[in-house]
Order: C-alpha cells, then sequence, then structure tokens
C-alpha cells in the first residue's frame, strides 16, 4: 500500500473530530469519561495535524506536539474500514522520522489501557513507562531505538 500525509487544516477538523468520535466513543464510556467535540476542537488548533491520504482519499490523521523532550503523538486515528493493512504502522514510522529529524529525544504518547493498538506501539519499540486506570504512558527513546 502506498500512503502519503500531508497538511491537515481547519477545512479537515470534521473529518478528525467525526473518525476520532467514532474509533474511540467505546473507550471513552468503558472509562466512564466524558467525550466533549469542543475539547477536540481546541486541541486541534494549537497541534500539528497531518492527514494520512491513500490513493488521494484521506483515511486517518495524526495529531503532533512538542517540546524539547519529546514528540508528542496526541492523536493517531485510521479509519475502521483501512485498519490492519499497515497504514498506523507507516505513520509511526513517519513520525519516528520527523522526531529524529527535528532531534527531539524521544517520543511519547499516551493510549487507553485497553486500546489493541499499544501492541502495535510496543512492536514499534515503545515502552510503557506509566499507567493509571486509563491509560498506559508510552515512550520510545530515539538514541536507543532498535526498528
Amino acid at each position: 500500500m502506498s500512503y502519503c500525509m500531508r497538511r491537515a487544516g481547519d477545512e479537515t477538523l470534521s473529518f478528525a473530530r467525526d473518525l476520532t468520535r467514532q474509533n474511540m466513543l467505546r473507550y471513552f464510556l468503558t472509562h466512564d469519561l466524558l467525550w466533549q467535540d469542543e475539547a477536540f476542537d481546541t486541541g486541534w488548533r494549537y497541534r500539528d495535524n497531518l492527514l494520512i491520504v491513500q490513493d488521494e482519499a484521506a483515511i486517518g490523521f495524526v495529531s503532533l506536539s512538542h517540546d524539547a523532550r519529546a514528540l508528542y503523538i496526541r492523536e493517531l486515528q485510521i479509519a475502521k474500514s483501512c485498519q490492519g493493512r499497515g497504514a498506523g504502522s507507516w505513520a509511526i514510522d513517519q513520525v519516528i522520522d520527523m522526531a529524529r529529524q527535528a532531534r527531539r529525544p524521544a517520543l511519547r504518547l499516551t493510549v487507553f489501557i485497553n486500546n489493541p493498538a499499544q501492541a502495535l506501539y510496543l512492536r514499534k519499540g515503545l515502552r510503557i513507562e506509566g499507567r493509571d486506570e486509563c491509560f498506559l504512558r508510552m515512550q520510545l527513546d530515539l538514541d536507543a531505538a532498535v526498528l
């Protein structure tokens, strides 16, 4: 499969919000958390957002932030019809490359404790750094990464 990424702007906000709600609402409900469109929209405006595209069709997106310590994956969403075909793995590889190019010492993300995506993150070299009742905090140290 051939994928590419391109910048996502406000014109893709509703696509990203709807996709995230579709993919994540069950986890919010399981953990008795409240989904808020407004909170998603606010985060969108302050992050670097990239569409994941296959054959000119948006099939997902990644939302990133950073500080001096790390590049953070805030969202990585793939349409259900495209999951299991390598798009998420490809996207993580792209983000790892971005973090290295930006000379960030680590890649970090948070995932629901019952989300099977954590298996993908573990395969990509991220390790569990912490947990609470809902989430795992995961990190890849880029200076010691084995991919």
